[in-house]
């Protein structure tokens, strides 16, 4: 139901528990199990009653008593009745649930969006690849959940900026670095011992062949890389590769349809003296010491954030271990104005997570800075397995050890894909099964909310056809008083409830409710379609179920949006 009308009746609820004696209880509603019991029930009875000395029947039956009577409750709510120990099952009227219709179809793309946010500022983190190799699944599925759940809170009302981190320092970029000069040299007709942590793809001969034309190669945000060619300069084949391999990324994430604002380089943290600055801060908190040659955190003096043992920062050869540098970026987080931040991580990083908050705690308390303890926020998700042809598939040939963002894309496409990778609760396991993207069915879960749309598109075009076009330049003044049946209006209640799951989902960092929510609304429409006629003689009901499938159609096409996932109009 809508806001309003969730508004008014909590409101009628105050005055019946005044009325009995009970006010400033809280009141709350949820939707019975079973659908026959009503619309709503409510259990402040049962909540009450011993502070009241009375059985919490008799307090129901009271509060029904002060609902019946009060002439405010009258288009609101149809009945209010008993049940079990004291529940109070409640049945909205006819016409507060068509209201939702009207609603939608004033507000069209708006509808669900909201002001929670205020404008304060939010980032959201997320993909952080390392420039070592193509995208690979998991990746996919941090930008399909990152992308999703930014655009949710923008629309209640957040500014939000989507910031991608590059891990570009460090032993893995030299690892990257040292392959492609040895398939460089093999190239080059040499024989060479490749490295044995190298990287094995084919992507590494394909940088490498480029370096050797002497290519030049522009990521997004970075300054032009000229390779030299020259094979022992291993500096700039190392600037070149970095660069070769942040283009092609740039170009699956927009194959994707996921767009960044900011790029932030783990490389400029040290070049900037950031690391050193937020060691220096931890030092000063007392909250490090040496032991073994080592520098430690102690992080178990601050029992609340959950580590178990202390953690080495810099280790007896004088590098840092990798949480050192995260704690200097989130430094820069927060001080470039982001009280809230959200990371989207693969689950493989749980363990980093409160190194980083006792990490920010202790420069916090060496700078005095507000930061909270539970900075940033995590949203982490487990891995996903491809299934294809009835059988896992573990690597792809380009990528060498796993199946990339670009091989789903050329699989199922980017709709499939990205309604496939936030379908599910992000710490679950997922199992991506491409034949089933790929088929044209009820199963599939994107095509069977597509098709609703697309179905919804088709009743237009039909109506037209027959001379009844539907008048949208007056759409929300249609008459809705003929909606009365069960699938209408529990298909009208399933549009009220946008606007909630999309709080929720938000509050939750839980995008795939989003998803779930779609498949409802899909299966609510077509309920309703095949227990209704749509195009009929009478053209009170008619236009009165056009406005309702237009107010669908609005809502799936809002949902999909948030998601990154086109609306067809035809299927």
């Amino acid at each position: 139901m809508l806001a309003q009308h969730k508004q008014q009746l909590v409101a009628l609820f105050d005055q019946a528990l005044a009325a009995i004696g009970a006010s400033g209880a809280a009141v709350a509603f949820e939707r019975p199990r079973v659908a026959a019991h009503g619309d709503l029930a409510c259990n402040v009875a049962l909540q009450i009653a011993k502070t009241l000395k009375r059985n919490p029947r008799d307090v129901a039956a009271a509060i029904v008593d002060a609902l019946r009577v009060n002439p405010a409750a009258a288009g609101l709510i149809e009945s209010a009745e008993v049940a079990g120990p004291g529940f109070i099952n409640l049945r909205i009227a006819a016409a507060a649930k068509q209201a939702v219709v009207r609603e939608v179809l004033r507000a069209g793309e708006r509808f669900g969006r909201a002001d929670d946010g205020g404008g304060r500022k939010v980032m959201v983190e997320f993909v952080s690849a390392n420039p070592t190799g193509p995208l690979h699944v998991g990746h996919a599925r941090q930008a399909a959940l990152g992308d999703a759940l930014a655009n949710l809170l923008a629309a209640l009302g957040w500014q939000v900026t989507r910031e991608f981190y590059y891990n570009d320092a460090g032993v893995q970029i030299e690892n990257l670095a040292l392959s492609v000069q040895a398939r460089a040299r093999e190239l080059l007709g040499e024989t060479v011992e490749f490295p044995e942590t190298g990287y094995r793809g084919e992507y590494v001969i394909d940088i490498a062949r480029a370096f050797l034309a002497r290519e030049t190669q522009v990521a997004r945000d970075g300054a032009p890389v000229v390779a030299s060619g020259d094979v022992a300069d291993l500096d700039n084949i190392r600037r070149f590769a970095v660069a070769y391999l942040r283009h092609e990324q740039d170009q699956d994430l927009a194959a994707f349809g996921v767009r960044f604002d900011h790029f932030y380089l783990e490389s400029s943290l040290y070049a900037d003296g950031k690391v050193q600055e937020a060691v220096q801060a931890m030092i000063d908190s007392g909250l490090t010491y040496e032991a073994d040659g080592a520098l430690w955190l102690r992080t178990t003096a601050l029992p609340e954030l959950g580590d178990d043992k202390d953690r080495v920062m810099r280790k007896s050869d004088g590098s840092y271990t990798y949480f050192v540098p995260d704690v200097a970026y989130h430094v820069t987080k927060w001080s470039r104005g982001y009280e809230k931040v959200i990371n989207v991580q693969g689950s493989d990083h749980h363990g980093t997570v409160a190194r980083v908050r006792a990490g920010l705690q202790a420069v916090a308390r060496a700078r005095g800075l507000p930061i909270p303890r539970d900075y940033p926020q995590y949203l982490l998700h487990k891995m996903v397995r491809v299934m294809r042809g009835g059988q896992e598939v573990k690597m792809s040939k380009r990528a060498g050890s796993y199946v990339t963002l670009r091989d789903l894309l050329e699989w199922v496409g980017r709709d499939a894909t990205r309604f496939f990778l936030v379908s599910r609760k992000a710490d679950s396991e997922f199992v991506f099964d491409v034949d089933l993207a790929l088929a044209q069915s009820d199963e599939n879960p994107v095509y069977y909310v597509q098709y609703a749309h697309a179905r919804i598109c088709s009743v237009f075009a039909q109506a037209a056809e027959k001379g009844w076009p539907f008048p949208f330049e007056r759409a929300p003044e249609v008459d809705l008083a003929p909606l009365v049946g069960a699938k209408e209006l529990a298909l009208a209640a399933k549009l009220a409830a946008y606007p909630d799951v999309l709080r929720q989902a938000a509050a939750e960092l839980a995008p795939h409710q989003i998803a779930f929510y779609l498949q409802e609304l899909a299966a609510d429409f077509h309920g309703f379609y095949n227990a209704e006629r749509v195009l009929v003689e009478q053209r009170d009901v008619r236009e009165a179920r056009l406005a309702l499938a237009a107010a669908t159609r609005q809502v799936l096409r809002n949902g999909l949006a948030l998601l990154g996932v086109s609306a067809p109009e035809r299927m």
